[in-house]
């Protein structure tokens, strides 16, 4: 079979997990987007101010979401490991169905006590945000959304857990009905709670934060009922955390504060990065913030591309074939940078266009928003390649179940190299905010190349001591 037959053989087993993936990632990033968007309405002042509070939103929702990722991963591994099975343990018997349950548990308690400490996080957080430098009238508004999102980081946690579940077992289809339909809910709530439309009350850019945790609360209920409906999903669903087993939730956060911490390493980066850029201005924070959710919405293709080749990776290495789960690593880098290649072409040639939605390029209150998001534009049409290659170096990591190298890794990239280059660039060479753009991409750029040569080494170092699948949870 020739490498091009493999290619693309191997790309269509990719996509059959990563498109769906995919598609519920940017539906889901689609959230943030309308409330960006509608933030832009209120003026430059309320965006900057709504860009911050959703920047610490997501550095915790991020953090969450790392404790249960390995969830999928365990779940993927556990099935394929029964659907193998010669000897009458495969799916629908006792012993496979036992070990998904306890995962499934102890997920949903991870979440929970995630989502109640960020929650307090977030709460605290808005009281500290006028001394880190931020303008008075950004930072007193920043506080009162972040009061709005923090309970909304519960049920978002939990909709995550199950969701792994879902994935695992590689039946993700609903999600992505869900998560389009919360987008048209979030912008009708989004809209009546800015404007008081439909007997609701005008909460302004708190509105913003009101609805976002009401959609968060209505998709997890939306999952459930459909994951209750799945005959092959429902007798599975045991999410009572009470009950979890606290092997298994030790064993989950054995994998998943790494992964956390890897999350928030990167997450934290770009929210120091926000932070810096604030410092040059409510015009320059306010460009930062646009320009980030375009990144933001792009990234959403390399994290579905890591979802998918993670749990593609745990599914071969449980059955202990290393060639296909080194093809998988080749397979999603050149997905992964034919769409960054597309991307970079539109912010080169349109980018008053992909701007239009957050800045008013014809007026003359947001010109110089707009002139240095443009100009950041043409540091992220390369910056967004590295940033592909180093998400997906993570999750095949962690189909390895190596998730502390990923954090050490990120750690060197972002804060060591990435970090004084912010402060270099953007305060010793004065280029403000162009310059702190110029030290995230190297801080990507040398965490993908450390990542993905460790995925290298650990795999051809199991294959060749005939490793596959770590003991089961």
């Amino acid at each position: 079979m020739t490498k091009t037959t493999l290619l693309l053989r191997d790309g269509r087993a990719l996509a059959a997990l990563a498109v769906p993936l995919v598609l519920t990632q940017l539906a889901q990033v689609a959230l943030t987007t309308t409330d960006t968007v509608m933030m832009g309405l209120l003026g430059a002042t309320d965006l900057a101010a709504g860009g911050l509070a959703i920047v610490i939103f997501n550095q915790l929702r991020t953090m969450g979401v790392g404790l249960v990722t390995s969830v999928g991963n365990r779940i993927a591994a556990a099935h394929a490991r029964a659907e193998a099975a010669p000897d009458g343990t495969g799916p629908g018997t006792g012993g496979s169905d036992a070990e998904v349950r306890r995962v499934v548990r102890a997920g949903m308690a991870v979440a929970t006590l995630a989502g109640l400490a960020g929650a307090l996080l977030m709460a605290g957080a808005g009281q500290v945000l006028g001394l880190a430098g931020q303008d008075p009238e950004v930072a007193d508004r920043a506080r009162t959304m972040l009061f709005a999102l923090a309970p909304g980081l519960l049920p978002c946690l939990w909709f995550q857990a199950v969701r792994q579940f879902t994935v695992g077992m590689r039946r993700p289809q609903a999600l992505l009905r869900i998560t389009i339909a919360s987008v048209a809910v979030n912008a009708g709530l989004d809209w009546a709670f800015l404007h008081g439309s439909w007997g609701l009350p005008r909460l302004g850019l708190p509105g913003v934060g009101l609805a976002t945790t009401l959609v968060h609360a209505l998709s997890f209920l939306a999952l459930y009922a459909c994951a209750r409906r799945d005959p092959v999903l429902a007798p599975l669903l045991a999410l009572n955390p009470a009950r979890a087993d606290r092997a298994t939730v030790r064993r989950l956060l054995g994998l998943g504060v790494p992964i956390a911490a890897t999350y928030g390493s990167e997450a934290g980066f770009f929210s120091v990065t926000a932070l810096m850029a604030g410092s040059f201005g409510p015009a320059a924070l306010a460009a930062h913030t646009a320009v980030n959710q375009l990144v933001y919405i792009v990234f959403q293709v390399a994290v579905g591309l890591s979802h998918a080749a993670s749990i593609n990776v745990s599914r071969e290495l449980a059955l202990g074939r290393f060639d296909a789960a080194r093809r998988i690593r080749n397979t999603a880098l050149a997905c992964a940078a034919a769409v960054m290649a597309v991307v970079a072409v539109v912010y080169l040639a349109l980018p008053s266009l992909v701007l239009r939605p957050f800045l008013d390029t014809g007026a003359g209150a947001d010109a110089e928003a707009v002139r240095i998001a443009t100009r950041l534009l043409l540091v992220v049409a390369v910056l967004q390649f590295f940033d592909c290659a180093q998400n997906i170096g993570v999750g095949l990591l962690r189909g390895l179940d190596d998730t502390r190298s990923g954090f050490r890794i990120t750690l060197v990239g972002y804060w060591l190299v990435g970090l004084p280059a912010a402060g270099l660039l953007g305060y010793a060479l004065d280029l403000k905010t162009l310059g702190v753009w110029l030290a995230l991409l190297a801080g990507l750029a040398t965490t993908a190349v450390l990542l993905l040569r460790r995925y290298g080494r650990s795999l051809a170092h199991r294959s060749a001591e005939g490793v596959a699948e770590p003991a089961a949870v």
